[in-house]
């Protein structure tokens, strides 16, 4: 199920280009979804991530292969939206969550819940945003989820090798992308042990666990470097003796890709040698950094408690100087001030690889519904459009005549519904495939009924134009 999660984001994208209010249909939203993810990860680096506007512009030309005859404008729509959608803009935590179940040693089903993220907006130190790629991202990319860092790198390595020997620089170029997205991975990992040490060296263990991770990256970056050092050489003896013109474009291509993974190595680690460093600078810093100068407000003693002891009018000036000098000119990015400090304070903890587990629900009875079937169908005699329905446009009050010959509960359903016929989205039935949609118009008319009031609607019956083919 966590598998099936991660890449659940990149299949809801072709499930929901249909109901967008603009035709999407001839755009393949999940292959985007993957470009996205790829530009994202190739543009990161230690330091910084991917800017958001060069992702959109290096997704143009895909996306305008898919529809040629769009204009651009509609591109950069489609960027946009796939991009906001791997994000998850809307959702309070830009996150994705799954709730699946595990069997523990004695037997027992537990519900778990599984929080990721594909791409991530992190602030620059400009006061920009970038995007990065977290790892459930670059392992769709690679199509092996939850797989050992070192592990997988090696049998890339070894994969592209053998590729390599054989001719196949196809193959060997695709083996190479999947090895630079590792090593990409494993940068990750140390760059968030670093930040986390910036914020509190007390949240890593520096004892046992980062010098083991220091040790093992260098391992890993010396065998590395001498494997690519030789596949390189081995592409470059492919590309010299190849005479077919695709076959040395396909090496000088691999021999780029071959590059940039080096190049990489050597930042990496060029970060290795310095994270000792850093670990020992931010301990002097936020050992001997020493009280903040300037002296805290006690918002409950020195303003809460001397206000409540005063009348109305004479709190309401030194309040509302409080306030107008705390909360600034515009309004603030996040909750509250509790919440803040809160957020700042509060240590980054490890997450469950399992996801947090889920208590169990207590569900209520499902109530009984209002509108059984026989006032549905009742409803349908006395409205355009329905079964037994009048075929002409009619009147609200017509309408509410006609169902009280029905019987009780009628007059309730139809005014519900031609309440909410006055707001249909024709758009949404178009993009259904509705043939018809129920519209209510106010044309003025006085509503004259012993129970309801408002305006007479006139209620019609309104066919849905297809899509011009």
């Amino acid at each position: 199920m966590k598998a099936l999660a991660c890449t659940a984001p990149l299949h809801d994208l072709e499930a929901r280009k249909g109901r967008l209010e603009w035709d999407a249909t001839g755009y393949q939203m999940g292959e985007i979804g993957l470009q996205a993810i790829d530009q994202v990860t190739l543009a990161m680096d230690f330091d910084h991530g991917a800017d958001h506007t060069e992702v959109v512009r290096r997704l143009l030309p895909f996306v305008a292969a898919q529809a040629p005859r769009a204009p651009r404008s509609e591109h950069a729509r489609v960027a946009h939206w796939v991009i906001d959608n791997l994000i998850n803009v809307g959702s309070i935590d830009r996150g994705f969550a799954v709730e699946y179940g595990s069997t523990d040693a004695q037997g027992r089903y537990q519900r778990r819940r599984f929080d990721f993220k594909l791409l991530v907006e992190v602030a620059a130190p400009d006061g920009g945003v970038y995007l990065r790629a977290s790892d459930e991202a670059i392992n769709v990319l690679v199509g092996a989820l939850d797989t050992d860092v070192e592990s997988a790198q090696e049998a890339a390595e070894t994969k592209l090798e053998n590729l390599i020997v054989r001719g196949r620089l196809g193959d060997a170029r695709l083996a190479a992308e999947q090895a630079r997205y590792r090593t990409v991975q494993y940068a990750e990992m140390l760059r968030r042990k670093l930040e986390a040490t910036r914020r509190d060296v007390r949240s890593v263990d520096w004892l046992d666990a980062v010098p083991q991770l220091l040790n093992e990256a260098l391992t890993h970056i010396e065998a590395r470097y001498r494997a690519e050092t030789v596949i390189k050489a081995n592409i470059a003896d492919a590309r010299d003796e190849a005479t077919e013109p695709d076959r040395r474009r396909q090496a000088a291509d691999l021999v780029e890709v071959v590059d940039d993974c080096i190049q990489r190595h050597t930042q990496l680690q060029t970060r290795l040698q310095e994270a000792g460093a850093a670990f020992r600078a931010e301990q002097d810093r936020q050992q001997f950094s020493g009280r903040p100068k300037r002296a805290s407000v006690d918002v409950f003693g020195q303003l809460l408690r001397p206000a409540l002891g005063l009348t109305v009018g004479t709190a309401h000036d030194p309040v509302t100087a409080y306030f107008a000098a705390g909360t600034g000119l515009r309004n603030p990015s996040v909750p509250g001030l509790g919440g803040l400090v809160e957020t700042l304070l509060t240590p980054p903890a490890d997450r469950d690889p399992f996801g947090a587990e889920m208590p169990e629900p207590e569900l209520a009875p499902q109530p009984p519904e209002r509108f059984g079937q026989d006032t549905w169908t009742a409803t349908d005699a006395v409205l355009p459009g329905g079964a037994g329905g009048p075929a002409r446009p009619v009147r609200l009050s017509s309408a509410l005549a006609r169902a009280r010959e029905a019987g009780t509960g009628v007059t309730q359903l139809v005014a519900l519904r031609a309440v909410h016929a006055v707001g249909t989205a024709v758009g949404t039935a178009r993009t259904q495939g509705d043939p018809s949609v129920l519209v209510a118009v106010d044309d003025g008319t006085v509503l004259h009924d012993p129970e309801f009031g408002g305006a007479d609607l006139l209620l019609a019956l309104a066919e849905v134009e297809g899509e011009a083919r």
